[in-house]
């Protein structure tokens, strides 16, 4: 008997490429908060047909990149001062638990993280110092030997990475930025556990305050409020 098979769908792998593709834009600042986004023109841009469109922009909109707009299509969602403060103090919690966990075990990272960190540094480009920071950070994840660490953070870097974006294209990056990452790293390796934990609790407090002082400039800058406002609401 001739066997039954499923009709292949055409390049269903279309979706995670549009997917990339737009929330690369809004990390990177292409896309800017509040443009609105059809799936005519993706579509056209990006030479495939709607439905991938289609099934990409629900995965953004349940990843809280974009949301519905008046009347038709979507919009990349605004960013929420009070809420990515928030979720600066996660980030916080995770990157001190991953570093004790790691130091415990006397990990040791690859140390050509921090040749693509530093090179990231120097060129300038946004998407690749981004990309460094992410892979410092996802580094010590998976050293803690806890695998729901970077399950966790894996949601939360989605909106961290559009924040990095912002920030990077107001006032680039930290100078200090991979040498307090491989201040971390050298306390883990030696199992230092408190110095690893101290040091990863100063990084995310830079971080978040870094976050606090230019990312009120950029949002005065978007919409027309002063900055004095923003930081009234944004918390310490």
């Amino acid at each position: 008997m001739k066997p039954r098979l499923l009709k292949i769908q055409s390049r269903t792998d279309f979706v995670e490429e549009v997917y990339n593709s737009l929330a690369d834009a809004i990390c990177e600042g292409s896309l800017a908060p509040g443009t609105r986004l059809t799936q005519e023109d993706i579509a056209e841009q990006l030479a495939v047909s709607r439905s991938p469109v289609l099934q990409a922009l629900r995965l953004l909109k349940k990843d809280g990149l974009v949301q519905d707009a008046p009347g038709r299509g979507v919009l990349v969602a605004p960013l929420d001062p009070q809420w990515l403060g928030d979720l600066y103090e996660i980030r916080g919690s995770l990157d001190c638990l991953s570093a004790k966990l790691a130091a415990m075990r006397k990990a040791k990272l690859d140390a050509e993280l921090f040749e693509r960190g530093r090179d990231a540094f120097v060129s300038g480009d946004v998407r690749a110092m981004i990309d460094a920071d992410m892979e410092f950070h996802f580094a010590i994840y998976a050293a803690s030997g806890n695998r729901l660490i970077a399950e966790t953070a894996r949601v939360h870097w989605v909106h961290l990475r559009r924040v990095m974006g912002a920030l990077l294209q107001v006032s680039g990056q930290r100078e200090s930025i991979w040498d307090e990452h491989a201040a971390i790293a050298k306390a883990i390796e030696r199992g230092d556990v408190s110095l690893a934990v101290s040091l990863s609790e100063m990084h995310a407090r830079r971080a978040r305050q870094h976050f606090a002082n230019e990312f009120n400039v950029l949002l005065g800058a978007q919409s027309g409020i002063e900055p004095k406002l923003l930081a009234e609401e944004m918390p310490a």
